[in-house]
């Protein structure tokens, strides 16, 4: 799917099951709740620290939507076009940094 088609089906679905949506700072304190369990499951099953049984059955692709799916609803809610935006931000990280890891020792 497109970004445009997710940003369209996200802001259908608030319409049709979620009311509203929560406001800009709500939307931001839950995206970083849901960044942090993405960063939990990730350090447990990649990382050096213990997996708790609890956490086990997490499925982390869909921590990564729940992260994908705010995010969206920020982009909805103050007029971003990710689409655009993305490609935006690649040109200028294109620009920045086309021989910067090339060039860079460590990472050979």
């Amino acid at each position: 799917m497109e970004i445009k088609e997710a940003q369209k089906i996200v802001d259908d679905w608030i319409k049709e099951f979620g009311v509203r949506y929560f406001d800009e700072l709500t939307n931001t304190a839950m995206l970083m709740e849901e960044v942090g369990e993405v960063a939990r499951i990730m350090a447990r099953r990649y990382g050096e620290q213990s997996e708790k049984e609890s956490d086990k059955n997490k499925d982390l692709g869909d921590e990564m939507a729940d992260v994908m799916f705010v995010l969206i609803c920020l982009a909805n809610q103050t007029g971003i076009d990710l689409e655009e935006a993305l490609r935006k931000n690649l040109d200028k990280k294109t620009k920045r940094d086309g021989t910067r890891h090339l060039d860079n020792d460590k990472l050979k």
